[in-house]
């Protein structure tokens, strides 16, 4: 009969928190996964399994001690008692030299029970969350994701980083303006290490909570690559070396997508998509950045703000296409100072590798040979689908490689969902997540269906750009009669004292209905404003209800409520308004 510790384990971005409750006593005998104790952070209550079944030999916690990780709970009897059939704890086992390569898990027998209810193939946000409302729900969840940690590319190496990064650039250039206000400081000194770190370390602390939720949840994560066998299997390359088939009655999609390959460019270091830019390998003298989309445009704001001068080669005549113009020729104009050159109807032709830099030769706007140190291709993005061997499960791809769904995110194979970056654009994080609910609860039997009208778009850029819905062009090209309502912030007594009377906010109103269609902010927190013009879309207000919403003084979303009152001619924060008949 042996004794074994259990100690308080790494569940996540916590520490130095209270035990709310005690659930062992000495003699009790605990199963599996049972509750021992429950902790309670500033987050959530938190419970602690445990690890093995046993009898308690002593309690070591009581309620209102704080712990963090390590802290012992309990020691446990780990034998079976007389009369008794309990798992014993696990032998150690001794360290050796050498690693044997772990054997391939043997595939099942046709018609073999499933081993889990819900299979999810990929840990992004569209795939955690598919995966952790599905176990919610009461089922038993499989995750397999390929990278080290759950979060995918938006946790790992894009949206979050990135906003990391782009905050810095935000406080540092906002503290150089500070100057014209009478507070000026030392020319800033950058350390490199320090903010790679910075920047790690918001990375590694979501990936840790998504840690701690999984096991929360009972989620088993597999690590490794899956392809799907047949209809009802995957096999899995795991990380380790070994293999493993995994039968299930469900299974949801979330592989992501990956950065688009520009084939003319050579092979080189000083070549990097947006994961090696968030590297900050270096802070060259001039970069290029092949796109002017959201990805290359806010990485031209950090590479700028952190001293780089910045060139933007886009192939298109304008910086995004699909944002209303006013919004972005306002952008345009605030980040004059950021670049030597902005070539729209564009495109680099070749990119020679030498040893003092990069020679870039252009063709359109401003043809010509450029020289830089470091050029980010920010091309698009492309579905992760092809490696999955979707076609032995009878899941279709259309023309141009995505997964084709329904409202209930089902593909044709009936029992296989497929959710995020895989299914078509917008690739955006914040519709996988709302797509891994629905797939989630639909392959639970939920009668759920994706049914949103409308999903914004933010540039993280400085200043922020956010729209959604129909804009102006887009309407006039397809011959819809609207009505438009613009309130310029140099009438906004918030934007004047903070130093954004440049911005504008600007709706969008079927002329007929009066409902609310689109929206496009351009000015500092324009990303947190336009949820409420999402949330007008969805419930079909119009001007009047947006109007006469009271909108909290002196804000900048007070604007959103103004350019309302522009629309309906009745706003008093301007000049007369012609009178509407």
């Amino acid at each position: 009969m042996s004794i074994t510790e259990i100690r308080v384990p790494e569940m996540g971005d916590f520490k130095d928190v209270a035990v709310i409750e005690v659930h062992i006593k000495p003699g009790d005998d605990v199963a599996v996964e049972q509750t021992l104790i429950v902790l309670e952070s500033d987050k959530a209550s938190i419970d602690v399994p445990a690890p093995f079944a046993g009898r308690i030999a002593s309690v070591e916690l009581a309620v209102g001690q704080r712990v963090s990780k390590g802290a012992l709970i309990a020691t446990v009897e780990a034998a079976a008692a007389p009369g008794e059939t309990r798992p014993a704890a696990k032998p150690e086992v001794p360290a050796t030299d050498a690693t044997p390569t772990p054997a391939a898990t043997p595939s099942p027998a046709p018609g073999a029970a499933p081993d889990c209810d819900v299979l999810v193939i990929g840990g992004g946000p569209g795939g955690y969350s598919a995966a952790f409302r599905a176990a919610d729900l009461g089922q038993r969840v499989i995750l397999v994701e390929r990278e080290p940690t759950l979060g995918g590319v938006c946790l790992n190496v894009g949206c979050i980083p990135s906003k990391a990064l782009l905050h810095v650039a935000a406080i540092k250039e906002e503290a150089e303006r500070l100057a014209d206000h009478g507070v000026a400081f030392d020319t800033p000194t950058l350390d490199l290490d320090k903010l790679r770190n910075f920047k790690a370390g918001v990375v590694s602390k979501l990936t840790d909570g998504l840690k701690g939720m999984a096991r929360l949840r009972k989620v088993e994560v597999v690590r490794g690559t899956a392809t799907f066998a047949d209809a009802n299997a995957v096999d899995v390359a795991l990380s380790d070396g070994a293999s493993r088939r995994i039968v299930f009655a469900k299974a949801i999609v979330a592989a992501g997508s990956v950065p688009v390959r520009l084939p003319f460019l050579p092979d080189d270091p000083r070549i990097v998509d947006s994961t090696g830019a968030l590297e900050l390998p270096f802070i060259p003298e001039r970069m290029l950045v092949i796109g002017g989309g959201i990805i290359g445009l806010e990485m031209a704001t950090v590479y700028s703000a952190l001293g780089a001068r910045v060139d933007v080669v886009e192939q298109l005549d304008r910086l995004l296409p699909d944002v209303d113009r006013d919004v972005v020729e306002i952008w345009r104009k605030r980040n004059a100072h950021r670049f030597d050159a902005m070539l729209l109807g564009a495109r680099v032709e070749s990119v020679v590798a030498e040893t003092d830099g990069l020679a870039v030769t252009t063709s359109g706007e401003g043809a010509g040979v450029r020289r830089y140190d470091l050029i980010l291709q920010a091309a698009g993005r492309r579905p992760a689908a092809e490696a999955l061997q979707l076609a032995a499960a009878g899941v279709t791809l259309d023309a141009r490689g995505f997964i084709e769904v329904d409202a209930q995110m089902r593909t044709r194979n009936q029992n296989v969902f497929a959710v995020g970056d895989v299914t078509g654009n917008p690739m955006l994080a914040h519709k996988a997540v709302h797509q891994g609910h629905v797939a989630a609860e639909a392959a639970t039997g939920l009668k759920s269906f994706m049914d949103a009208k409308i999903v914004p778009s933010v540039a993280y850029t400085d200043p922020e750009i956010a729209w959604v819905g129909v804009t102006e062009d887009a309407a006039k090209a397809a011959g819809r009669a609207i009505e438009v309502g613009k309130f310029p912030w140099a009438a906004s007594g918030r934007a004047i004292a903070n130093g954004a009377d440049y911005g504008l906010t600007k709706l969008v109103f079927d002329k007929e209905t009066h409902r609310i269609i689109g929206g496009a902010i351009v000015g500092p927190s324009a990303g947190d404003m336009v949820g409420e013009i999402c949330l007008a879309i969805e419930m079909g207000a119009d001007a009047v209800d947006i109007g006469k919403t009271i909108h909290p003084h002196p804000t900048l979303g007070e604007t959103i409520g103004m350019a309302a009152e522009v629309a309906e001619g009745v706003c008093t924060d301007l000049p007369p308004m012609r009178k509407r008949g």
